[in-house]
């Protein structure tokens, strides 16, 4: 149905069991998909390894010039990509501060990672994408929610970026290939991921979130993965430079009747 099978995806930022990114290739893998990752250590690797013992698997960290170098020599034997995902992200909460107190260390760390790796990785695989191909990023439903500190901004760079990507390569690819690299970002609500658990009260953020979804109920992460291999697949071909927002109707409910009327109790 998808038309995937033997396409080709590249996938950035699994982790566990529980991250977007692997419940996303797990669905591309049962579609016909083949695969292939990157991970930031040897527990991650042997991790995927053993989840994944078809795919090709290399270490990568995006916060080190030296292994993007490293990757890039390796992308002239990758054989041509039909997609990647980038579900990559992280910002120090481990001493969280007021916004206005956050350094530039920290700042600057989150950006690279979680924000202008999109730009690097999408320009190391751009000799292997092909013309027809998608690029999906993982982003926020809500980049001014206090909880995610000085991440917030980070993703709302990510949103950006991906406007700039869009154009950037389709000016290039029309030029020279005939075709585009389409770039989209995910921008989900509260998950229940690993990755999240170690947000400032993210718990009650995450309660918070469910109260105000329509059907009462938050989000799965299978839900997001759905829109992740439709934004990657071949249905979604005229959807270019969008942030698309999955989160259960919570958007257009920050008025919750019952929300409201337990505040003012």
């Amino acid at each position: 149905m998808w038309h995937l099978k033997d396409k080709h995806y590249f996938i950035f930022g699994i982790s566990n069991k529980k991250s977007v990114a692997y419940v996303t290739a797990k669905t591309l893998e049962t579609l016909g998909a083949q695969l292939s990752f990157s991970v930031q250590n040897n527990t991650q690797l042997e991790f995927v390894k053993k989840e994944f013992p078809n795919s090709a698997t290399f270490l990568l960290d995006v916060g080190r010039d030296e292994s993007l170098n490293d990757f890039k020599n390796l992308v002239s034997s990758m054989k041509p990509l039909d997609g990647m995902l980038h579900s990559i992200a992280f910002a120090n909460f481990q001493n969280p501060v007021p916004f206005h107190e956050t350094s530039w260390k920290n700042f600057s760390e989150a950006t690279r990672i979680s924000a202008f790796s999109l730009v690097e990785l999408a320009n190391i695989l751009k000799p292997v994408l092909k013309p027809q191909s998608s690029v999906v990023t993982v982003s926020i439903s809500n980049t001014r929610a206090t909880a995610y500190g000085y991440l917030g901004p980070v993703k709302a760079m990510l949103n950006s970026l991906v406007d700039f990507l869009a154009k950037s390569f389709s000016k290039e690819f029309n030029e020279t290939q005939n075709g585009q690299v389409r770039f989209n970002a995910v921008a989900a609500g509260p998950l229940k991921t690993s990755s999240s658990a170690g947000i400032p009260h993210y718990i009650e953020n995450y309660l918070f979130a469910e109260a105000l979804t329509l059907r009462k109920k938050n989000l799965e992460t299978q839900e997001v993965a759905n829109t992740i291999i439709f934004l990657l697949s071949p249905y979604s071909s005229g959807i270019n430079a969008q942030m698309i927002t999955i989160d259960a109707g919570m958007g257009a409910n920050y008025f919750d009747e019952s929300v409201v009327n337990k505040f003012s109790k």
